[in-house]
């Protein structure tokens, strides 16, 4: 309470106490791709007249700010024709008669509006007859201002994340051609995600396209490519955590940088083996050390309707679906392993499988840590390991349960920092992190874990500089990979075959 003098009663609120955390959202796609046929950007257009005085007014910087300008046509007695601009207003003064009657033709207001001019409406349009007309009609008298509209901006423009929340008729509008049309089918048939898109330039160049999609930051500052996704919470405020680049990722320099980009995100990655066999699936997985990949192998054959035939589709655009569905409707650690894929009419190559029997092409990829696919029961995921070098990460599982922990108890702590440190603030925080790991453990989505405070770690000298440091343990739920049943022939149930009065 403050020592100021006061004759009367004070109440202080006290904001002691802890908070609840809130577990981060984990089923954010992003997805870098190509997409030439992508919807381009739509000027605003204004259409006045008709017959012979039909006249095109277009905005000449297409994009949805277009549909702000509006046009006056102001008569009278006894004027000329001008024109003039203010602000997005165009102000006509139509040519008149001493009683009246206008006399400008289209034609002649289209010369005067294109003049140019900054002050001009020339500057921010183009006036064009309608088509049939010959601009000899004279322009019509409207009282009321005209809005111009159907101004519309470019739906994926080059190098920046755009939010896609789950609508296929957003996605629509990346076209038919490219990488992404296919990858939005793939994922919208596992379902409806928000998924975080990056249209990069396509290229005929392999080179060049391959180092479209890696990306980089140019001297703007601008993040391209796979970079882009860096800046998603910045400009969309959210995080993409399930990270592919279908149709591209079986380039090795595409998957070591989709694994570098997962690290700054805490994401997980999908990629591609090569088209080719088994064993040189297992050479490209050999490759790479990362926890954050899971490499796929073969493909799917899908139906296209664009191309009314089966066409074949890179594994790892419906693993990305997959993946958000299972984190909606499961949890993430539940691995994609052995769940139904939809929309998928075959393999691109014979996998032999069986429940039983380790000597099969997936028990040889698995045991190599590709995860393959079988169909069984459908056409499924067999596989949950990661490209870790480390036994802790072995399993899908295991590095999204961490990344889900470390960000839900960073994010969760905003309100803390630059608190005074006291023993309250310390027991809130610990009490706080605990309460949630019980909340996950009851839902089942770690073993155990807990929260607490090292002495050592927390020196005065580290104190006096403002500085605390939790220990927090944690046991992530592993998948059941190997089921095994001990069997035994055993007699003592032959008395079962006596009759019922000699057993007695």
């Amino acid at each position: 309470m403050s020592s100021n003098y006061h004759h009367g009663v004070r109440v202080v609120e006290k904001d002691s106490g802890t908070r609840p955390i809130r577990t981060v959202d984990s089923a954010i796609i992003g997805v870098v791709g190509t997409a030439p046929g992508a919807q381009a950007a739509r000027a605003a257009t204004l259409t006045i007249g008709t017959g012979n005085s039909a006249l095109t007014l277009s905005a000449k910087t297409a994009g949805a700010a277009g549909n702000r300008i509006t046009l006056r046509l102001l008569g009278g007695k006894g004027k000329t024709l001008s024109a003039a601009l203010s602000g997005n207003t165009i102000t006509v003064q139509l040519a008149t008669s001493n009683g009246g009657v206008v006399t400008t033709s289209a034609a002649e207001l289209k010369t005067t509006i294109n003049a140019a001019g900054d002050d001009k409406p020339g500057s921010v349009i183009t006036a064009t007859l309608a088509s049939g007309s010959d601009g000899s009609g004279k322009v019509p008298l409207i009282a009321k201002a005209l809005a111009f509209s159907g101004g519309e901006d470019e739906a994926f423009p080059l190098n920046t994340p755009v939010l896609i929340a789950g609508s296929r008729q957003q996605a629509a509008k990346l076209g038919l051609t490219g990488t992404l049309p296919q990858a939005m089918d793939a994922i919208f048939d596992q379902i409806a995600a928000l998924i975080v898109v990056v249209r990069v330039g396509f290229s005929e160049t392999e080179n060049t396209q391959i180092s479209n999609i890696i990306g980089t930051v140019d001297a703007a500052g601008q993040y391209t490519g796979l970079q882009a996704l860096l800046a998603a919470q910045a400009r969309l405020g959210v995080k993409p955590r399930i990270l592919g680049a279908p149709g591209f990722s079986h380039h090795v320099s595409v998957a070591a940088e989709l694994g570098a980009i997962a690290d700054k995100l805490r994401a997980f990655a999908y990629i591609d083996a090569p088209v080719g066999t088994a064993e040189a699936a297992v050479n490209y997985r050999n490759l790479f050390g990362n926890k954050r990949l899971m490499l796929l192998w073969p493909g799917f054959k899908v139906w296209d309707t664009s191309a009314a035939g089966t066409v074949s589709q890179p594994a790892s655009a419906r693993a990305l679906g997959l993946r958000a569905r299972l984190d909606n409707l499961v949890g993430w650690h539940k691995v994609i392993s052995n769940i139904p894929v939809n929309g998928v009419a075959g393999l691109t190559a014979d996998v032999d499988w069986d429940l039983q029997n380790p000597n099969t092409k997936a028990g040889y990829l698995n045991a190599n840590e590709v995860s393959t696919l079988i169909a069984h029961q459908g056409f499924r995921f067999w596989g949950s390991r990661t490209c870790s070098g480390d036994p802790k990460f072995a399993f899908e599982s295991a590095v999204r349960t961490g990344d889900i922990l470390a960000d839900t108890i960073a994010e969760g702590h905003a309100w803390a920092v630059d608190k005074p440190m006291s023993q309250m603030l310390i027991d809130d925080i610990i009490e706080g992190v605990n309460a949630k790991f019980r909340e996950l453990k009851a839902n089942g989505y770690i073993v155990n874990a807990a929260c607490y405070l090292d002495p050592e770690l927390n020196d005065k000298e580290s104190r006096a500089d403002g500085k605390l440091w939790l220990n927090y343990d944690y046991t992530p739920v592993p998948p059941l990979e190997q089921l095994g049943f001990h069997a035994t022939i055993t007699n003592r149930y032959l008395i079962e075959l006596l009759p019922s009065t000699a057993a007695a």
